[in-house]
Formats: C-alpha cells, sequence, structure tokens
C-alpha cells in the first residue's frame, strides 16, 4: 500500500535553509532563515506540536545536521558573508561547542550520529567534493566525492552513506548518487530527475529523496526511493537461455558459464 503525506504541527518560526534530524516523533530543526534574520531557533517536534528548544550558540543559515533530538549535531552554514566550521551538539535541552569542521562550508549536507557523523560536499566559494568524519570530539578528513557539488542529500551512517543530486555550476544539475563505505565514495544508480536543494533521509540500502529545483522543471514535488536492484528471477533466466539458444548458443553452456539452472 502506498504511503500518504498528512498534515502535522507547524513550526513556531517560519524559515528556510534551516537543518534537522530526529524521527517522526522526536524531530529537531534548528537555525534558517526567514528573509530578514538569520537564526538560532532550535524546535522539537513531539510528533503532534513543536516546542522551543534551546537556541544555537551561532545564529546561521544553509547548515547541516544529523542526530537525534537528544543527540543532535550541527555544522557548517552561512551569516551573510560568512561561511562557518562551527559546530554544536545538542543534549535534549542546549547546544554547546564540538570541534571544528575542516572547512568551512554552506548548502552541504551530512548523515549519521553526534558521534560518528558525516559531513560532504557543499560551496565556500568553490565547489567542494570533501568529506570529512566526526568522533564526537573532532573531525578528520574522509574519502572525497567522485563530483564535486553543493545542494546535494544524503542520509545512512558514517560507514554506509548515500549522497545523491545537487549541481556543480549555476544550472548544471546532477542525478549522481554515491555510496560512501567508511573509506571511499563509488558511483551507483542514478536519480531519474536532476535537481538541486533537495532533502533525503533513510538507509544506504532503503533511501527517500523528495522535492528540489532544476531550471527546467521549476521547484519539484518529485519522490524517489532507493534500494537494490530486483534480483534475477527463474523467469528472467529462461528468457536469457531461450535468447542464447536461438541465436545458435549451447543452452547448457550458457548455463554453466553464467551459473543458472538449465532452461527446461
Amino acid at each position: 500500500m502506498a504511503g500518504v503525506w498528512s498534515a502535522g504541527g507547524d513550526l513556531g518560526a517560519a524559515r528556510s535553509q534551516l537543518a534537522g534530524c530526529g524521527t517522526q516523533d522526536a524531530g529537531l530543526s534548528f537555525g534558517g532563515y526567514d528573509g530578514s534574520n538569520y537564526l538560532a531557533i532550535t524546535e522539537e517536534y513531539d510528533g503532534a506540536t513543536w516546542s522551543a528548544g534551546g537556541d544555537l550558540g551561532t545564529a546561521r543559515s544553509q547548515l547541516a545536521g544529523c542526530g537525534t533530538q537528544d543527540a543532535g549535531l550541527s555544522f557548517g552554514g552561512w551569516y551573510g558573508s560568512t561561511y562557518f566550521t562551527t559546530t554544536e551538539e545538542y543534549d535534549g535541552t542546549s547546544w554547546s561547542t564540538g570541534g571544528n569542521l575542516g572547512t568551512a562550508r554552506r548548502n552541504h549536507t551530512g548523515c549519521g550520529t553526534q558521534t560518528a557523523g558525516l559531513a560532504f560536499g557543499g560551496y565556500d566559494g568553490d565547489y567542494l567534493a570533501s568529506t570529512e568524519e566526526y568522533d564526537g570530539a573532532s573531525w578528520s578528513a574522509g574519502g572525497n566525492l567522485g563530483i564535486k557539488r553543493r545542494g546535494l542529500a544524503g542520509c545512512g551512517t558514517q560507514t554506509a552513506g548515500l549522497a545523491f543530486g545537487g549541481r556543480y555550476a549555476t544550472s548544471s544539475y546532477v542525478t549522481t548518487t554515491e555510496e560512501y563505505d567508511g573509506t571511499t565514495w563509488s558511483s551507483n544508480g542514478d536519480l531519474g530527475t536532476p535537481r538541486s536543494d533537495l532533502a533525503g533521509c533513510g538507509t544506504q540500502d532503503a533511501g527517500l529523496s523528495f522535492g528540489g529545483h532544476n531550471y527546467d522543471y521549476g521547484y519539484l514535488a518529485t519522490t524517489e526511493e532507493y534500494g537494490p536492484p530486483p534480483p534475477v528471477t527463474p523467469h528472467h533466466t529462461r528468457f536469457i537461455l531461450s535468447a542464447y539458444t536461438r541465436l545458435g548458443f549451447g543452452s547448457c553452456s550458457i548455463s554453466e558459464h553464467l551459473g543458472f539452472a538449465k532452461a527446461p
């Protein structure tokens, strides 16, 4: 049965370019921009309503986050013309200073937990491919993305991360998806629709991408699901072997070569 979206409780403060983490019934939103001001506001969601949490120490937009409502992590961001390396840790009540990112950035993304976080991509005046790993105290360099980009989305964990979408120039949107194994990124199945400034959640094996923008299509409501390809079924096996046989190949030798059972 297909899922549907239903209305939840509104944020107390309208804003864009914020970050968040947690779950549907224990969410956390922080930072952002309301058209006039860069914000430090934090709000906690209980599955029905948002309530005020402790403010960030540094107001900013275009930051990233990961973790849970009681153990959140915020990192990077932007205020006017300033790029931040600032990292803050949330304990369910207040934010405290964590170890700074190695590279100041905005319009990046992240995933993982407060003690095993991942930051990747973004913009610092140039498009970034750099990845950083957080251990609960400090950030260290990880493997670079295959494609530099900003406005991308991500999900998963520090050792099984997923990066998708984004752009590497004003109108150069990408569908590229990359998987992280804790050391290196590798390319995998592309998004169906190129876009940036999208969002995502889930795991490396069951990811979800939604929304975004593309100059050709405008603002998007598109949602895509990521997962492993379907397995080859006996029906597909018989079809392949039948096709080889009609082309003059021996079905027995082909089946043995491919590791399939002989077609009936």
